[in-house]
């Protein structure tokens, strides 16, 4: 029996956040041997043209104002990726960073309630108090003297919010009024938003990374091995990683990917025991369930549409 459009697009979320969870051991990898800075805007310049080659016709026909729109999109997510990096460069636990930015999916309705007065879900307060408690556990465990990679981790949990709430108002149509007086539909594409985005955040930490990072030493020890992980983390982790969620999308209107996400730090914890042979103490492995907890809570509807859809055989 052939699959639906919408499992088929679940079944490819599903690789996307094991996607993105292995791109974080590649990353680990490539930070040991260069700039964080510098890494992330190899990567995202790589990965911006990788994906601008495969959307020149829409990234062509982009007007003045939906490249500066995408810009501004790509500035936010800079900033992110910026303390993502940092905090993955400096944590001693790459399972427990991906749990502190995974907070980003409970801090997206809260941005949109507060800075674009978005009605919420009564689940979105209820999730808030859960996560911070697990965020607690997880910085707390020795008293009150948090990491500086968990400082970053939940900074840049807080700008993904941010990025997300900007770059699902670019990429959704919304009327404007030309100079004509007439009112048309404009959105930016998916590819050539994401091209732009992508090629944004690398010009912006190239820029940091070229005033705050020492180059020389980097350039001269450059090595066939860092090479294999920055076109690893390039191509799995940013083009793949993408293109495979942009297909996603396309697939179905119906997409669960809000919960299907979630499962990107369960991912990294699995995949950080093998590879990094890390553990968790019982406080974080505490902290860690209460910050899950809390994103199944925040998106308990769609959970439970999804559910449905799947007991009665077709699209929730």
């Amino acid at each position: 029996m052939p699959l639906s459009n919408t499992a088929k697009s679940d079944l490819l979320l599903l690789v996307v956040t094991l996607l993105a969870a292995i791109s974080w051991m590649f990353s680990r990898e490539a930070v040991s041997m260069m700039p964080p800075l510098m890494f992330i805007s190899v990567r995202f310049l790589l990965g911006g043209l990788v994906l601008g080659l495969a959307g020149v016709r829409e990234l062509s026909a982009l007007t003045r104002e939906q490249v500066l729109r995408a810009a501004r999109v790509g500035l936010v997510f800079g900033l992110a990726m910026s303390c993502w990096i940092n905090g993955l460069f400096r944590i001693d636990h790459v399972g427990e960073g991906s749990f502190l930015t995974s907070l980003n999916v409970v801090l997206v309705p809260l941005i949109a309630r507060v800075l674009f007065s978005e009605a919420q879900p009564g689940s979105t307060w209820v999730a808030l108090p859960v996560a911070g408690t697990g965020l607690a556990l997880l910085s707390l465990e020795n008293g009150f003297r948090p990491e500086p990679g968990q400082l970053f981790f939940v900074t840049a949990a807080a700008l993904f919010a941010l990025y997300y709430n900007l770059n699902t108002r670019a990429a959704n149509a919304r009327t404007v009024t030309g100079r004509d007086g007439v009112n048309r539909e404009e959105h930016i594409p998916v590819i050539a938003l994401t091209s732009v985005v992508l090629l944004t955040v690398g010009l912006f930490t190239g820029v940091l990374s070229a005033v705050l990072e020492p180059w020389r030493a980097t350039l001269s020890d450059w090595s066939l091995e860092l090479t294999g992980w920055v076109l690893a983390s390039t191509l799995v982790g940013t083009a793949g990683r993408f293109f495979v969620q942009t297909w996603a999308q396309s697939l179905s209107p119906h997409s669960h990917g809000v919960v299907i996400m979630i499962l990107e730090p369960v991912w990294v914890t699995v995949f950080a025991a093998a590879w990094f042979a890390e553990t968790m103490s019982a406080s974080q492995f505490a902290g860690c369930t209460l910050i899950l907890a809390a994103l199944l809570i925040n998106r308990w509807r769609a959970l439970g549409r999804m559910i449905k859809g799947w007991f009665r055989g077709r699209p929730a």
